[in-house]
């Protein structure tokens, strides 16, 4: 194996395994760590510095330490080409990893950001999973042979790691023996979704359960077995998903048919495919494991995660206190915008004296902690203008225009709203503005600066040489 071919085989796996990721949830990028023979040096393949910041947890599990290498299984006894053992995941903080060994490369440990709107982390982690299994397969194979496929089969991999990651779940659950065919249940949640009735998207849930559980359920209509519509008929069940929009019951398939219409608790083992109109969650026994919109399968929540507000605010000279009860409020009137999909915008006023917005004001403002007057200032919200809100918990105003001059930095792809909190508080110190789009992530601007931009990663840089050991990486970093 030349250092050529290890070279080639890394990047075509990180460059797809990059890009996949980055369409699955936000822009991401990954690394790993690896040692090809037992007595070889660990090595470092990070071309977009994601370990950065953790060198010092990687000097004490692998340089002071050898257990990783001294605890290893006999290679020799390890399942032959691309077989992966899976290895503890050493738990770093905003990272997700998988590792494991094979024959052909002694040790790998994957690695990749942890997002903070991510409905679960379990199929990402079998998306890194894939990646070990392909660098393996592909290091094992001889280098003429080699066809360079593994970057594109990770680059589309977001169906089947959803797959994977509700088969994981089947298998512990159900055991092995089980004839539920996860590959067609996705493609017709994603089919149902782009099917509209009457012009309006699927709204409620559809039940998978295995056929044996079926006979368990509170079924409060069951349809003969000899009319069930099919899965595949996605018009059908768009159609039938009206008799349970807005309601506790849900849709019931065993796979292949609507069987009925269930009430009550969920089984053992569900898969719940839970329509909310232009978007939806696919959930595996309760827990939500992906979003789904656009006919594809997504990591995030759909809800914005404000981690910066919540930056600012403990940054601030409120007490902890004070900066946890303005992020609740701010977080209310944020997810109520998202839900009824309205656009808005939040003048966060954290001056000891409210500064002065042109705007309709109020003879006694509103204290946001109580319940009604939270309830009022989300409807006001949908009044064209800003709300804006004092570091003392009240509404001073709502309908409120910002103003001011031009300034660098401007897009005039992101509209009036945008635009104009980038002025007003590039002209006014003290000032957080949120604006939320009906059709855009949340941003969070200061001081004429959007604190929430997110800049487009570049493609990693092809390897063209071995990389550094541990070693040499810690102390370039260090």
């Amino acid at each position: 194996m030349t250092e050529a071919f290890t070279c080639q085989c890394l990047s075509d796996t990180l460059e797809g395994l990059c890009d996949g990721l980055s369409h699955f949830s936000h822009p991401s990028r990954a690394a790993v760590i690896y040692t090809i023979r037992p007595k070889d040096p660990i090595r470092v393949y990070d071309p977009q510095n994601l370990l950065v910041g953790h060198e010092l947890r990687f000097q004490e599990l692998y340089l002071d330490s050898q257990t990783w290498r001294t605890d290893a299984p006999d290679v020799k006894q390890l399942q032959e080409h691309g077989h992966i053992n899976p290895e503890k995941n050493i738990g770093l903080a905003g990272l997700i990893s998988f590792g494991g060994r094979s024959r052909s490369l002694f040790y790998q440990m994957w690695f990749t950001e942890h997002h903070p709107d991510m409905c679960s982390v379990v199929p990402v982690e079998r998306w890194l999973e894939h990646a070990a299994y392909r660098l393996s397969h592909d290091l094992g194979s001889a280098s003429e042979w080699y066809t360079a496929i593994s970057g594109s089969f990770l680059r589309e991999y977001a169906t089947h790691a959803v797959r994977d990651c509700i088969v994981d779940e089947m298998n512990r659950v159900l055991g092995w023996d089980t004839h539920v065919r996860v590959y067609p249940i996705l493609d017709a949640i994603l089919g149902i979704s782009r099917t509209r009735e009457e012009g309006s998207w699927a709204r409620g849930q559809l039940m998978f359960v295995e056929a044996a559980a079926i006979g368990h359920l509170d079924l409060v209509a069951e349809f003969p077995e000899d009319e069930r519509p099919a899965l595949v008929n996605f018009k059908h069940v768009r159609k039938l998903l009206q008799a349970v929009e807005n309601s506790p019951r849900r849709l019931v398939s065993e796979g292949r048919a609507i069987v009925g219409i269930a009430n009550g608790e969920l089984p053992d083992f569900s898969i719940v495919a839970d329509f909310r109109g232009g978007h939806g969650f696919l959930k595996l026994n309760g827990e939500a494991v992906c979003s789904f919109f656009d006919g594809n399968f997504k990591s995030t929540i759909r809800r914005a995660k404000l981690v910066q507000v919540e930056e600012l605010l403990l940054e601030s000279e409120l007490d902890p206190d004070a900066s946890g009860e303005l992020f609740r409020i701010i977080s209310d009137l944020v997810h109520s915008a998202e839900t009824h999909k309205h656009g808005t915008t939040l003048v966060i006023d954290l001056n000891a004296e409210p500064v002065e917005i042109s705007g309709q004001g109020l003879q006694v403002p509103l204290d946001l902690r109580d319940p009604e007057s939270l309830s009022l200032a989300k409807s006001l919200a949908h009044v064209d203008g800003a709300l804006h809100l004092g570091a003392d918990f009240r509404l001073h105003g709502f309908a409120c225009l910002l103003d001011g001059r031009s300034i660098v930095g401007e897009d005039r792809a992101r509209g009036a709203r945008f635009n104009s909190a980038l002025r007003f508080t590039a002209g006014n110190p003290g000032l957080v503005v949120v604006v939320v789009s009906a059709d855009r992530p949340i941003s969070v601007i200061m001081e004429g600066v959007e604190l929430s931009a997110q800049c487009a990663l570049e493609t990693p840089p092809t390897c063209l040489a071995t990389p550094p050991t541990m070693e040499a990486w810690i102390h370039q970093q260090l």
